[in-house]
Protein backbone atom coordinates (compact mmCIF):
# COMPACT_ATOMS: atom_id res chain seq x y z
CA UNK A 1 0.00 0.00 0.00
CA UNK A 2 1.43 3.62 -0.62
CA UNK A 3 2.26 6.08 2.00
CA UNK A 4 0.50 9.29 1.81
CA UNK A 5 1.63 12.23 2.93
CA UNK A 6 -0.17 16.10 2.98
CA UNK A 7 0.42 17.99 0.29
CA UNK A 8 3.81 20.10 0.08
CA UNK A 9 2.81 23.33 1.51
CA UNK A 10 0.08 22.37 3.87
CA UNK A 11 -0.45 21.80 7.08
CA UNK A 12 -1.92 19.31 9.40
CA UNK A 13 -3.66 21.05 12.59
CA UNK A 14 -3.09 18.20 15.12
CA UNK A 15 -5.78 18.59 18.15
CA UNK A 16 -3.51 19.76 20.64
CA UNK A 17 -2.87 22.71 18.44
CA UNK A 18 -5.73 23.59 18.07
CA UNK A 19 -6.09 26.00 21.04
CA UNK A 20 -3.57 28.11 19.63
CA UNK A 21 -6.31 28.74 16.17
CA UNK A 22 -9.66 28.77 18.75
CA UNK A 23 -8.08 31.56 20.64
CA UNK A 24 -6.85 33.55 17.90
CA UNK A 25 -9.71 33.57 16.17
CA UNK A 26 -11.88 34.98 19.00
CA UNK A 27 -9.64 37.42 19.61
CA UNK A 28 -9.79 38.70 16.31
CA UNK A 29 -13.69 38.15 16.19
CA UNK A 30 -14.01 39.94 19.43
CA UNK A 31 -12.09 42.92 18.36
CA UNK A 32 -14.07 43.16 14.74
CA UNK A 33 -17.31 42.90 16.46
CA UNK A 34 -16.65 45.89 19.20
CA UNK A 35 -15.96 47.81 15.71
CA UNK A 36 -18.80 46.54 14.42
CA UNK A 37 -17.44 44.35 11.59
CA UNK A 38 -19.84 41.60 10.87
CA UNK A 39 -18.90 38.43 9.43
CA UNK A 40 -19.76 37.34 6.25
CA UNK A 41 -18.36 33.69 4.32
CA UNK A 42 -17.51 33.13 0.60
CA UNK A 43 -16.80 30.71 -1.47
CA UNK A 44 -13.41 29.29 -1.73
CA UNK A 45 -13.51 29.14 -5.40
CA UNK A 46 -14.47 32.10 -7.93
CA UNK A 47 -14.11 32.60 -11.58
CA UNK A 48 -10.57 32.97 -12.46
CA UNK A 49 -11.77 36.03 -14.23
CA UNK A 50 -12.72 37.84 -10.97
CA UNK A 51 -9.19 37.39 -9.95
CA UNK A 52 -7.08 38.37 -13.31
CA UNK A 53 -9.47 41.60 -13.18
CA UNK A 54 -9.24 42.41 -9.74
CA UNK A 55 -5.95 41.75 -8.60
CA UNK A 56 -4.50 42.18 -11.90
CA UNK A 57 -2.71 40.67 -15.01
CA UNK A 58 1.13 40.93 -14.31
CA UNK A 59 1.42 40.33 -10.51
CA UNK A 60 2.85 37.50 -9.13
CA UNK A 61 -0.07 35.95 -7.83
CA UNK A 62 -2.37 36.21 -11.07
CA UNK A 63 0.45 35.15 -13.06
CA UNK A 64 2.67 32.25 -11.08
CA UNK A 65 0.25 31.58 -7.81
CA UNK A 66 -2.99 30.76 -8.25
CA UNK A 67 -4.21 27.48 -8.18
CA UNK A 68 -6.57 27.63 -11.58
CA UNK A 69 -8.35 24.57 -13.39
CA UNK A 70 -11.77 23.66 -15.56
CA UNK A 71 -14.26 22.23 -13.76
CA UNK A 72 -16.87 19.53 -15.60
CA UNK A 73 -19.06 22.38 -16.83
CA UNK A 74 -16.18 24.07 -18.63
CA UNK A 75 -16.16 27.05 -16.48
CA UNK A 76 -12.38 28.62 -15.54
CA UNK A 77 -12.18 28.15 -11.52
CA UNK A 78 -9.57 29.69 -9.32
CA UNK A 79 -9.38 29.17 -5.57
CA UNK A 80 -8.88 31.91 -3.87
CA UNK A 81 -5.60 33.27 -3.37
CA UNK A 82 -7.22 36.52 -1.35
CA UNK A 83 -10.04 37.63 0.07
CA UNK A 84 -11.11 41.49 -1.10
CA UNK A 85 -12.05 40.80 -4.68
CA UNK A 86 -14.23 37.95 -3.47
CA UNK A 87 -15.75 40.41 -0.65
CA UNK A 88 -16.36 43.21 -3.29
CA UNK A 89 -18.20 40.58 -5.32
CA UNK A 90 -20.22 39.68 -2.82
CA UNK A 91 -20.78 43.38 -2.07
CA UNK A 92 -22.05 43.71 -5.96
CA UNK A 93 -23.72 40.82 -6.01
CA UNK A 94 -25.78 41.09 -3.03
CA UNK A 95 -26.87 44.64 -3.33
CA UNK A 96 -25.17 45.26 -0.02
CA UNK A 97 -24.68 49.02 -1.65
CA UNK A 98 -28.41 49.79 -0.08
CA UNK A 99 -27.19 49.64 3.23
CA UNK A 100 -26.14 52.44 5.51
CA UNK A 101 -22.67 53.35 4.75
CA UNK A 102 -20.38 51.97 5.20
CA UNK A 103 -20.82 48.04 5.48
CA UNK A 104 -17.95 46.57 7.75
CA UNK A 105 -17.21 42.64 6.95
CA UNK A 106 -14.98 40.44 8.80
CA UNK A 107 -14.19 36.57 7.65
CA UNK A 108 -11.86 33.49 8.22
CA UNK A 109 -11.20 31.48 5.52
CA UNK A 110 -8.43 29.47 3.48
CA UNK A 111 -6.20 31.28 0.92
CA UNK A 112 -4.23 29.21 -1.77
CA UNK A 113 -0.92 30.18 -3.54
CA UNK A 114 1.20 28.59 -5.07
CA UNK A 115 4.25 29.73 -3.94
CA UNK A 116 7.57 28.43 -2.22
CA UNK A 117 6.70 27.21 1.34
CA UNK A 118 8.43 29.28 4.16
CA UNK A 119 8.52 28.94 7.95
CA UNK A 120 4.44 30.44 8.91
CA UNK A 121 3.53 30.48 5.27
CA UNK A 122 1.93 27.77 3.28
CA UNK A 123 0.11 27.16 0.34
CA UNK A 124 -2.80 26.77 1.89
CA UNK A 125 -2.67 29.11 4.52
CA UNK A 126 -5.96 30.68 7.05
CA UNK A 127 -6.36 34.16 6.64
CA UNK A 128 -8.41 37.01 9.11
CA UNK A 129 -9.92 39.33 6.35
CA UNK A 130 -11.28 42.99 7.07
CA UNK A 131 -12.50 45.07 4.85
CA UNK A 132 -14.35 48.70 4.97
CA UNK A 133 -16.63 49.66 2.10
CA UNK A 134 -17.98 52.56 1.02
CA UNK A 135 -15.84 55.14 3.16
CA UNK A 136 -13.46 57.58 1.49
CA UNK A 137 -12.21 59.47 4.52
CA UNK A 138 -8.34 58.64 6.09
CA UNK A 139 -10.47 57.75 9.18
CA UNK A 140 -11.20 54.35 7.86
CA UNK A 141 -8.08 53.49 7.06
CA UNK A 142 -7.07 54.12 10.36
CA UNK A 143 -9.84 51.86 11.86
CA UNK A 144 -8.71 48.91 9.95
CA UNK A 145 -5.33 49.63 11.07
CA UNK A 146 -5.60 50.27 14.63
CA UNK A 147 -7.99 47.03 14.39
CA UNK A 148 -4.74 45.00 13.23
CA UNK A 149 -2.52 46.69 15.68
CA UNK A 150 -4.97 46.15 18.31
CA UNK A 151 -4.86 42.00 17.42
CA UNK A 152 -1.09 41.93 18.05
CA UNK A 153 -0.77 43.75 20.93
CA UNK A 154 -3.51 41.58 22.80
CA UNK A 155 -1.92 38.46 21.57
CA UNK A 156 1.11 39.36 23.14
CA UNK A 157 3.76 40.98 20.56
CA UNK A 158 5.77 43.35 21.03
CA UNK A 159 7.05 46.56 19.70
CA UNK A 160 4.52 47.46 17.14
CA UNK A 161 4.81 49.47 14.43
CA UNK A 162 3.72 50.56 11.08
CA UNK A 163 5.07 50.81 7.94
CA UNK A 164 2.95 53.47 6.13
CA UNK A 165 3.35 54.82 2.05
CA UNK A 166 0.48 56.22 -0.31
CA UNK A 167 0.75 54.35 -4.27
CA UNK A 168 -1.78 57.30 -4.79
CA UNK A 169 -4.77 57.09 -7.53
CA UNK A 170 -5.61 57.22 -10.87
CA UNK A 171 -4.89 61.24 -11.09
CA UNK A 172 -1.33 60.99 -10.18
CA UNK A 173 -0.23 57.47 -10.56
CA UNK A 174 0.35 57.60 -14.07
CA UNK A 175 2.81 60.47 -14.28
CA UNK A 176 4.89 58.30 -11.34
CA UNK A 177 5.05 55.16 -13.33
CA UNK A 178 6.15 57.11 -16.35
CA UNK A 179 8.84 58.22 -14.60
CA UNK A 180 10.05 55.23 -12.88
CA UNK A 181 9.82 53.36 -16.24
CA UNK A 182 12.20 55.90 -17.48
CA UNK A 183 14.61 55.60 -14.80
CA UNK A 184 14.68 51.92 -15.11
CA UNK A 185 15.41 52.09 -18.55
CA UNK A 186 18.69 53.43 -17.66
CA UNK A 187 19.39 50.03 -15.60
CA UNK A 188 17.91 47.38 -17.96
CA UNK A 189 21.04 45.78 -17.62
CA UNK A 190 21.30 45.93 -13.88
CA UNK A 191 18.33 44.92 -13.10
CA UNK A 192 16.96 40.71 -13.19
CA UNK A 193 14.79 39.36 -15.38
CA UNK A 194 11.73 39.67 -13.38
CA UNK A 195 11.94 43.13 -13.01
CA UNK A 196 12.22 43.75 -16.30
CA UNK A 197 9.23 42.04 -16.87
CA UNK A 198 7.54 43.91 -14.37
CA UNK A 199 7.91 46.96 -15.61
CA UNK A 200 6.13 46.08 -19.00
CA UNK A 201 3.35 44.56 -16.84
CA UNK A 202 3.56 46.16 -13.18
CA UNK A 203 5.74 48.78 -12.72
CA UNK A 204 5.23 49.48 -9.36
CA UNK A 205 6.11 45.91 -8.33
CA UNK A 206 9.76 46.80 -9.40
CA UNK A 207 10.25 48.33 -6.07
CA UNK A 208 9.34 45.07 -4.11
CA UNK A 209 12.04 42.89 -5.44
CA UNK A 210 13.81 41.49 -2.96
CA UNK A 211 16.83 40.12 -5.62
CA UNK A 212 19.98 41.76 -4.49
CA UNK A 213 21.30 43.37 -7.49
CA UNK A 214 18.10 45.26 -7.69
CA UNK A 215 18.48 47.02 -4.02
CA UNK A 216 21.02 49.66 -5.27
CA UNK A 217 18.44 50.49 -7.78
CA UNK A 218 15.70 50.58 -6.09
CA UNK A 219 17.68 52.81 -3.15
CA UNK A 220 18.04 55.74 -5.78
CA UNK A 221 14.66 55.45 -7.57
CA UNK A 222 11.87 58.21 -7.35
CA UNK A 223 9.97 58.30 -4.73
CA UNK A 224 6.03 58.15 -5.22
CA UNK A 225 4.86 60.57 -1.99
CA UNK A 226 6.73 63.36 -4.31
CA UNK A 227 4.15 62.52 -7.05
CA UNK A 228 1.02 63.11 -5.33
CA UNK A 229 -1.88 65.03 -6.10
CA UNK A 230 -3.64 67.21 -3.80
CA UNK A 231 -6.30 64.80 -2.77
CA UNK A 232 -3.78 61.83 -2.13
CA UNK A 233 -1.36 64.43 -0.23
CA UNK A 234 -4.02 65.58 2.23
CA UNK A 235 -5.18 62.16 2.30
CA UNK A 236 -1.90 60.73 3.45
CA UNK A 237 -1.17 63.59 5.40
CA UNK A 238 -4.14 63.14 7.26
CA UNK A 239 -3.85 59.50 7.96
CA UNK A 240 -0.60 60.85 9.54
CA UNK A 241 -1.53 63.39 11.79
CA UNK A 242 -4.35 60.70 13.39
CA UNK A 243 -1.35 58.18 13.76
CA UNK A 244 0.32 60.73 15.59
CA UNK A 245 -2.40 61.86 17.67
CA UNK A 246 -2.54 58.15 19.07
CA UNK A 247 1.09 57.65 19.33
CA UNK A 248 1.15 54.70 17.36
CA UNK A 249 4.74 54.24 15.51
CA UNK A 250 5.15 54.65 11.60
CA UNK A 251 7.90 54.46 9.35
CA UNK A 252 7.15 55.81 5.94
CA UNK A 253 8.70 53.28 3.43
CA UNK A 254 9.18 54.18 0.04
CA UNK A 255 9.24 50.66 -1.38
CA UNK A 256 6.27 49.37 -0.26
CA UNK A 257 3.57 48.80 -3.21
CA UNK A 258 2.03 45.42 -1.63
CA UNK A 259 1.59 42.99 -4.18
CA UNK A 260 -1.92 43.88 -5.93
CA UNK A 261 -2.93 46.47 -8.54
CA UNK A 262 -5.81 47.50 -6.88
CA UNK A 263 -4.13 49.19 -4.23
CA UNK A 264 -4.90 53.42 -4.39
CA UNK A 265 -3.56 56.04 -2.05
CA UNK A 266 -2.49 54.20 1.85
CA UNK A 267 -0.90 50.87 1.80
CA UNK A 268 0.72 49.92 5.27
CA UNK A 269 2.39 46.83 7.05
CA UNK A 270 1.96 45.85 10.51
CA UNK A 271 5.73 44.96 12.14
CA UNK A 272 6.79 43.17 15.21
CA UNK A 273 10.43 42.78 17.03
CA UNK A 274 11.70 39.94 17.82
CA UNK A 275 9.62 37.15 15.54
CA UNK A 276 12.44 36.13 13.27
CA UNK A 277 13.82 37.74 9.92
CA UNK A 278 10.23 38.35 8.18
CA UNK A 279 9.07 41.81 10.47
CA UNK A 280 5.93 42.03 8.51
CA UNK A 281 3.21 40.47 10.26
CA UNK A 282 0.19 41.69 8.39
CA UNK A 283 -0.73 43.54 5.86
CA UNK A 284 -3.61 45.93 3.40
CA UNK A 285 -4.80 49.11 2.35
CA UNK A 286 -6.87 51.38 -0.02
CA UNK A 287 -9.02 49.99 -2.95
CA UNK A 288 -11.04 53.43 -4.23
CA UNK A 289 -11.05 51.40 -7.97
CA UNK A 290 -11.47 48.13 -7.26
CA UNK A 291 -15.74 47.80 -7.11
CA UNK A 292 -16.19 50.04 -10.22
CA UNK A 293 -13.84 47.72 -12.05
CA UNK A 294 -15.90 44.43 -11.14
CA UNK A 295 -18.86 46.24 -12.35
CA UNK A 296 -20.28 48.09 -9.86
CA UNK A 297 -20.50 51.65 -8.57
CA UNK A 298 -17.95 53.83 -7.85
CA UNK A 299 -17.16 52.77 -3.92
CA UNK A 300 -13.92 53.26 -2.18
CA UNK A 301 -13.25 50.55 0.31
CA UNK A 302 -10.15 50.03 2.65
CA UNK A 303 -9.00 46.54 4.32
CA UNK A 304 -6.22 43.93 5.46
CA UNK A 305 -5.84 40.13 5.39
CA UNK A 306 -3.66 38.43 8.01
CA UNK A 307 -2.34 34.84 8.24
CA UNK A 308 -3.13 32.86 10.92
CA UNK A 309 -0.45 30.27 10.80
CA UNK A 310 2.35 33.32 11.45
CA UNK A 311 0.58 34.28 14.17
CA UNK A 312 0.57 30.71 15.82
CA UNK A 313 4.35 30.12 14.82
CA UNK A 314 5.12 33.31 16.52
CA UNK A 315 2.93 32.63 19.92
CA UNK A 316 4.19 29.45 20.07
CA UNK A 317 8.10 30.52 19.26
CA UNK A 318 7.21 33.24 22.22
CA UNK A 319 6.17 30.78 24.38
CA UNK A 320 2.66 32.77 24.86
CA UNK A 321 0.07 31.36 26.91
CA UNK A 322 -3.13 30.78 25.84
CA UNK A 323 -6.03 29.06 27.60
CA UNK A 324 -6.62 25.25 26.86
CA UNK A 325 -10.01 24.63 24.95
CA UNK A 326 -13.29 23.50 26.98
CA UNK A 327 -12.92 19.40 27.85
CA UNK A 328 -14.84 17.10 29.61
CA UNK A 329 -14.55 17.08 33.22
CA UNK A 330 -16.23 13.91 34.35
CA UNK A 331 -15.52 10.02 33.45
CA UNK A 332 -18.13 7.38 33.50
CA UNK A 333 -16.67 4.46 34.28
CA UNK A 334 -19.31 0.91 34.84
CA UNK A 335 -18.79 -2.00 36.05
CA UNK A 336 -21.09 -5.13 34.19
CA UNK A 337 -24.05 -4.22 31.66
CA UNK A 338 -26.95 -2.65 34.50
CA UNK A 339 -24.18 -0.24 35.18
CA UNK A 340 -22.98 0.03 31.63
CA UNK A 341 -26.75 1.11 30.97
CA UNK A 342 -27.36 3.57 33.46
CA UNK A 343 -23.82 5.06 33.04
CA UNK A 344 -25.23 5.66 29.08
CA UNK A 345 -28.44 7.44 30.41
CA UNK A 346 -26.02 9.38 33.00
CA UNK A 347 -23.79 10.26 29.96
CA UNK A 348 -26.67 11.69 28.24
CA UNK A 349 -28.35 13.85 31.00
CA UNK A 350 -25.13 15.33 31.57
CA UNK A 351 -24.78 16.55 28.17
CA UNK A 352 -28.05 17.91 28.38
CA UNK A 353 -27.46 19.88 31.11
CA UNK A 354 -23.79 21.26 29.51
CA UNK A 355 -22.07 19.55 31.76
CA UNK A 356 -18.82 17.95 29.57
CA UNK A 357 -19.11 13.68 30.31
CA UNK A 358 -17.07 11.04 28.56
CA UNK A 359 -18.25 7.71 28.62
CA UNK A 360 -15.57 4.72 29.26
CA UNK A 361 -16.13 2.48 26.33
CA UNK A 362 -15.89 -1.51 26.13
CA UNK A 363 -15.81 -3.97 28.95
CA UNK A 364 -12.96 -3.51 30.98
CA UNK A 365 -11.79 -3.44 34.42
CA UNK A 366 -12.01 -0.62 36.93
CA UNK A 367 -8.03 0.02 37.67
CA UNK A 368 -8.01 0.45 33.69
CA UNK A 369 -11.05 2.79 33.23
CA UNK A 370 -9.39 4.70 36.09
CA UNK A 371 -6.20 5.05 34.41
CA UNK A 372 -7.74 6.29 31.01
CA UNK A 373 -9.54 8.79 33.51
CA UNK A 374 -6.39 10.21 34.66
CA UNK A 375 -4.58 10.40 31.58
CA UNK A 376 -7.69 12.50 30.33
CA UNK A 377 -7.33 15.01 33.32
CA UNK A 378 -10.89 15.07 34.41
CA UNK A 379 -12.14 16.57 37.43
CA UNK A 380 -14.21 13.93 38.69
CA UNK A 381 -14.64 10.17 37.80
CA UNK A 382 -18.36 8.50 38.48
CA UNK A 383 -17.51 4.70 39.28
CA UNK A 384 -21.41 2.23 38.99
CA UNK A 385 -21.15 -0.74 39.62
CA UNK A 386 -23.99 -3.52 40.99
CA UNK A 387 -23.37 -2.23 44.70
CA UNK A 388 -24.29 1.47 44.16
CA UNK A 389 -27.24 0.51 41.49
CA UNK A 390 -29.04 -1.54 44.34
CA UNK A 391 -28.22 0.89 46.61
CA UNK A 392 -29.02 4.26 44.62
CA UNK A 393 -25.72 5.96 44.25
CA UNK A 394 -22.68 6.65 42.62
CA UNK A 395 -19.17 6.98 44.49
CA UNK A 396 -17.64 10.16 42.82
CA UNK A 397 -14.02 10.09 42.86
CA UNK A 398 -12.09 13.41 42.92
CA UNK A 399 -9.09 12.30 40.87
CA UNK A 400 -6.90 15.43 41.76
CA UNK A 401 -7.04 14.30 45.88
CA UNK A 402 -8.08 10.76 44.98
CA UNK A 403 -11.44 11.82 47.57
CA UNK A 404 -14.22 9.32 47.28
CA UNK A 405 -18.18 10.36 48.08
CA UNK A 406 -21.52 8.60 47.44
CA UNK A 407 -24.12 10.81 45.64
CA UNK A 408 -27.37 9.89 45.11
CA UNK A 409 -28.06 9.31 41.83
CA UNK A 410 -31.40 11.45 41.44
CA UNK A 411 -28.66 14.27 42.39
CA UNK A 412 -25.94 13.22 40.28
CA UNK A 413 -26.42 15.43 37.33
CA UNK A 414 -27.06 18.76 39.67
CA UNK A 415 -24.30 17.96 41.97
CA UNK A 416 -22.17 17.56 39.39
CA UNK A 417 -23.28 20.80 37.36
CA UNK A 418 -22.98 23.07 40.67
CA UNK A 419 -19.08 21.74 40.82
CA UNK A 420 -17.79 22.14 37.17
Amino acid sequence: MPSYQKPTGTLDILPEEQRYWYYVRDQARHLAELAGFERIDLPIFEDTSLFARGVGEGTDIVDKEMYSFTDKGDHDITLRPEFTAGMVRAYIENGMQVLPEPVKLYTFGPIFRYERPQAGRYRQHTQFDVEIIGEQHPSADLEVMLLAWDLYARLGFRDLSFQLHSTGCPKCKPDYVAELVDYYEDHLTVICEDCVRRLERSPLRVLDCKKEQCQPVIEEAPHFLDHLCEECAEHFDTLRSYLDLLGREYTINHRLVRGLDYYTKTVFEVWAAGIGAQSAVCGGGRYDGLTEELGGPPTPGVGFGSGLERIIMVLQDLEIDVPPLPRPSVFLAHLGKAAERKSLELTEELRKADVGAWFAFGDRGLRSQLREADKREVRYTVILGENELEAGVATVREMREGDQVEVPLVDLVNWLKERV
